[in-house]
């Protein structure tokens, strides 16, 4: 228990005080803030070294702490999750109550002074602490993290918390640079940011495996339970419903007849309207069935919410196309959905996606823009956030800022579909698990070989086989490849799948029937091809995926905030 010199619990009145009472830094603070990020402190070349004698205010969460000299002084290392660095603080006991601000999980807003620590100490610079500001409490009897090393396994049944440990909030930087990047090249390339619909009619991969939208179940499960609740009126209750409207409708045609005054005759109709109302309503609801509507014994989706059947976007390509073929070059980057039951570490149900597109280029075009975007990516990478892929290095893949280098400077291999078959049919030293043979979608291992193995650089395969490509993909000439290319990276395999997109409007239109597709679907999209038809192009990249190629993390569950996937959609 603290004695009567134990300084109280901070109130936010109290902290209002302190903070205007408080000399300020001239290190940069927080927007909107009045806090000094710890990365402004601790990200400069000599460690925050230079900056002794400042006072500033931080605010962050205790990682560890740990009183010393027998409880009269505490040490604590904090986070706020501006960098992968933590800051030492030292508290005195003088100063607060040391027992409530050692617990990891703790919150604390403290103010103090920057001093250099004693010589053969890791640090570079600590914070003295003059006042606590703001705190937190973390009772370490509940909290769920644990001071000791987290797998990842665990940290997925802890969403909520797990960004407070030092990989996922490394992987939340790492994510959002690489979203910044994004937005970056293409803006300064020229292209549109472009807002496509989650919710659509289209399916642009032709595979099926797409969440439907619909307000059907819900709608059956109100009608079953007001039929339970109020069961439906029998045929008597409308034969005498009707027979009230009768008589109704006898007394003002024979107050009609009798030339009785408006007033009456008014006042008699009103009644009339009220039974033919009653009778409406009991009608209506003998009409209830249980169950969804059918409809020539199928469900009847004129009766759903957007009158058709509607479904979560597997892609933006096809709006975007609309839009490319008006505006030139433009992308869309949002999440995607597929209702794919699949449980590996490479599958997510949502997902973001990355999809330029460009009018008035080919496929050449579409290679040289994925090439350039993912060099760029990578490099920003090693410009922007060294220290989280340090981290990354130490941790998780040795090789992850190597793999960055080599990308960001090496030119891309490009070769044929055909010809990276027989390259992968005249290997000696791997046995595949998938076969090898001209027509199939090159598994994982192939692509992995080619770029790890056989190239040791990123490839881009194109011109592949019509029959496992997408019915918007251009027909070559020869009549059995399309205009699509693959880029293939080490640690994940293919990162980019792109295509000119078919710009001919006769050989969409056969390219949709084969594929089983109804063209009545899309119409709109064979507008595109009747009025004005241009060359265009453009490609695909999965977010997540660049974030497990650039870090090294193997389950794509791992690198995205909120995972969902088959049986789990937490929070």
């Amino acid at each position: 228990m603290a004695d009567d010199s134990t300084p109280p619990p901070p109130t936010s009145e109290m902290s209002k005080t302190i903070i205007s009472d408080t000399p300020t830094s001239s290190l940069p603070l927080a927007r909107f803030s009045k806090r000094v990020p710890i990365a402004n402190i601790l990200s400069r070349p000599d460690g925050g070294a230079s900056l002794a004698g400042q006072t500033v205010i931080v605010g962050g969460w205790v990682r560890t702490g740990r009183m010393q000299g027998h409880n009269t002084f505490a040490f604590l290392e904090i986070t706020d999750g501006s960098c992968s660095a933590n800051l030492q603080v030292m508290v005195d006991a003088s100063v607060y109550d040391l027992t409530r601000l050692v617990h990891t999980g703790t919150s604390v807003s403290l103010s103090g002074t920057l001093k250099t620590p004693p010589e053969g100490t890791r640090q570079k610079i600590e914070l003295k602490v003059d006042k606590v500001l703001e705190l937190g409490p973390a009772d370490p009897a509940t909290y769920p993290l644990p001071k000791t090393r987290l797998t990842l396994e665990f940290l997925r049944d802890r969403l909520h918390l797990r960004p407070r440990t030092n990989l996922i909030s490394a992987v939340s930087r790492i994510r959002n640079e690489l979203a910044y990047a994004t937005h970056v090249f293409l803006q300064e390339h020229g292209f549109l940011y472009l807002h496509t619909p989650i919710i659509t009619t289209s399916d642009c991969e032709g595979a099926g495996e797409m969440f439907q939208v619909t307000t059907l179940i819900n709608e059956a499960e109100r009608v079953e339970k007001e039929l339970k609740e109020n069961p439906p009126p029998s045929e008597a209750d409308i034969e005498a419903a009707k027979l009230v409207v009768q008589e109704k409708g006898d007394a003002v045609k024979k107050l009609k007849e009798d030339k009785a005054s408006k007033e009456k005759i008014k006042a008699a109709v009103t009644v009339l309207s009220k039974a033919k109302e009653d009778l409406a309503k009991l009608e209506e609801r003998a009409n209830l069935k249980p169950g969804l509507p059918q409809k020539d014994g199928k469900i009847d989706y004129s009766q759903d919410f957007f009158a058709r059947q509607a479904f979560l976007t597997v892609s933006g390509q096809l709006q975007a196309e609309s839009f490319a073929c008006a505006l030139g070059s433009v992308y869309t980057f949002g999440p995607t959905f597929r209702a794919e039951n699949s449980h590996t570490s490479r599958h997510l149900a949502e997902f973001w996606m990355l999809e330029p597109e460009m009018a008035f280029a080919d496929l050449e075009d579409d290679m040289n823009l994925a090439e350039a975007y993912v060099q760029f990516v990578s490099q920003r990478l090693l410009d922007k956030c060294l220290d989280d892929m340090e981290l990354m290095v130490k941790f998780v893949d040795k090789t992850a800022i190597d793999r960055l280098k080599m990308v960001a400077s090496t030119p891309f291999v490009r070769i044929t579909y055909t010809d990276a078959v027989k390259k992968l049919q005249e290997v000696t030293d791997k046995k595949f698990e998938n076969k090898v043979e001209w027509g199939i979608d090159l598994a994982t291992e192939h692509e992995r070989y080619l770029s790890e193995v056989l190239f040791k650089k990123p490839v881009i395969v194109y011109d592949y086989p019509k029959d496992i490509k997408a019915f918007y993909m251009r027909l070559n000439d020869d009549g059995k490849t399309v205009a699509a290319m693959d880029v293939l990276v080490p640690k994940v395999g293919e990162l980019v799948g792109g295509s000119q997109r078919e710009e001919r409007y006769d050989v969409l239109c056969k390219r949709i029937v084969d594929m089983g597709l109804p063209l009545e679907t899309y119409e709109w999209y064979l507008d595109l091809r009747r009025y004005g038809t241009v060359k265009h192009c453009g490609f695909g990249l999965g977010f997540e995926r660049l974030i497990l190629f650039a870090t090294g993390i193997d389950n794509i569950r791992d690198v995205i905030p909120f995972p969902r996937y088959p049986g789990r959609a937490d929070l």
